[in-house]
């Protein structure tokens, strides 16, 4: 299965259900299963952007509270990319939130994700740019 590396909290934004849209400077042209996985490490400005609106609304009733609670250097969700194009081409009818949570600058990428389903436990992996090979060495168990 191919597997996507994201800083947190986007990695549990997608697992929760809470992004569908992930924004990237690169296309891809694979459709198909795609495995989250959260990094080893928060972005320099990542814990802080837990304080602003929308994200704590967002993941403060789920108890993601702090970066603690956030899976690091683990696959947090499966989802299947749907589709993947430039962002201007043509309009896009987003929510706010959305749009809070990705990069829609001109030229960046869209991939559509659907059928997310969160892991029940983190699944620990080494993680790497780009879309890479994932291979669960356990069964998959979803909440």
């Amino acid at each position: 299965m191919k597997a996507a590396t994201l800083y947190q909290p986007w990695a549990t934004l997608i697992a929760i259900g809470a992004k569908r849209i992930e924004t990237r400077s690169w296309p891809t042209k694979y459709r198909g299963p795609l495995a989250i996985h959260a990094s080893k490490r928060w972005p320099g400005f990542g814990k802080l952007i837990l304080i602003r609106q929308p994200f704590r609304s967002v993941l403060l009733p789920l108890g993601f509270h702090d970066p603690e609670a956030h899976a690091l250097g683990a696959v947090v969700a499966i989802c299947d990319l749907e589709a993947c194009f430039k962002i201007d081409q043509g309009p896009l009818l987003i929510s706010d939130q959305e749009k809070a949570f990705g990069d829609y600058t001109p030229g960046r990428y869209v991939w559509l994700l659907d059928k997310v389903r969160e892991l029940k436990h983190p699944i620990p992996a080494k993680g790497a740019l780009g879309l890479w090979d994932w291979t669960p060495s356990q069964d998959l168990e979803f909440k």
